[in-house]
């Protein structure tokens, strides 16, 4: 296979869990042109490998869906693919697929439709890491196998005793009532605590982070401690938050795309998780950590499990600053 299509819609997060797939079929086919196909709010992908040598900019979610969906058939059946792989649960995946003309499907089982049209209609198992969720679309094509994310970045030597906090996450899911980190106050409180203890602590954050980051900074910046560092909009792009990941010592973050970021560099990791379930956006791997509230709720994690949206309570976003701060420290 050297001209190779890949399907993936989603946000930066999704996209940076889809790498492994990518990379092992790099691996198996070092000379093939891999192609990712993506919504155009994740094009950002490509600044962070050089597994993808192309992409198709597709909105499958927008008031032209399917015109959007024509035009990836179209560009699909003059691209001269050599095969096709999509991730995706919806039933009508594998007829999108077969209408592009490709003459190797591989894509999700998702019923008898999948398998006529497929030439390979992969199992669907949610009840692992997202990576290996997808790696698993192509266990028929290589027998190589990446488990993790990885972002290629020269190592630089740590800045001592530093901690790097980016407490935001994407604005959509805000707008769509997934809250899934804690409030800019408690922030506030844990980068207090930080700085009590002597460490070097930096912040920093995206556009959607705004009302966060300004929030925290009218509690933290009229302390004048000369080890806290406002890093908020210098990262033009996600290779520079990668890059200024890297140099800290420990990374805390919430359930969003720059946690996926901190994985792939393997930097040491801490992430806030409430009604998310951490077993499927995290390894299983020694360099980060879910920071979870013992609630005893019965449904958690109930978002997209159980509901779409979080509920009223958010009893699994009552976190302490002390019980992060303590876990953070634990490690020093």
């Amino acid at each position: 296979m050297k001209n190779i299509l890949v399907i993936n819609f989603g946000g930066i997060g999704d996209e940076i869990l889809f790498l492994p797939t990518l990379m092992s079929l790099k691996k198996a086919y070092p000379n093939s042109k891999i192609t990712l196909c993506l919504e155009p709010r994740s094009r950002g992908i490509k600044d962070l490998t050089d597994t993808i040598d192309d992409l198709i900019l597709i909105n499958p979610k927008g008031k032209n869906k399917y015109f959007e969906l024509l035009k990836l058939i179209f560009k699909a059946r003059f691209g001269k693919f050599d095969a096709v792989i999509s991730s995706g649960g919806n039933k009508l995946i594998a007829l999108l697929l077969f209408l592009t003309g490709i003459k190797k499907r591989y894509g999700y089982n998702t019923g008898k439709l999948s398998e006529k049209l497929l030439t390979e209609a992969v199992t669907l198992n949610k009840n692992q890491y997202a990576s290996l969720m997808y790696h698993d679309l192509i266990r028929d094509i290589t027998d190589i196998r990446t488990d993790v994310p990885e972002i290629k970045i020269e190592s630089e030597d740590k800045i001592p005793n530093s901690v790097l906090i980016h407490p935001g996450v994407s604005k959509m899911s805000v707008e769509k009532n997934m809250i899934k980190t804690i409030t800019p106050e408690i922030w506030a409180e844990v980068i207090k605590l930080l700085l009590e203890k002597g460490k070097k602590v930096i912040l920093t954050g995206g556009p959607d982070d705004k009302e966060v980051v300004e929030k925290i900074l009218s509690e933290v910046e009229p302390l004048n401690n000369s080890n806290f560092e406002n890093y908020y909009g210098k990262t033009k792009s996600l290779m520079d938050l990668a890059k200024l990941i890297t140099k800290y010592e420990k990374f805390i973050c919430s359930d969003s795309a720059p946690l996926h970021i901190g994985v792939a560099t393997k930097t040491r990791t801490y992430a806030i998780f409430g009604s998310t379930d951490d077993k499927k956006l995290i390894p299983q791997a020694d360099f980060v950590t879910a920071l979870k509230v013992n609630d005893n709720c019965p449904i958690k994690p109930c978002l997209w499990e159980h509901r779409q949206t979080t509920c009223e309570n958010l009893s699994c976003l009552k976190f302490k600053a002390e019980d992060i701060t303590n876990e953070i420290l634990r490690e020093y």
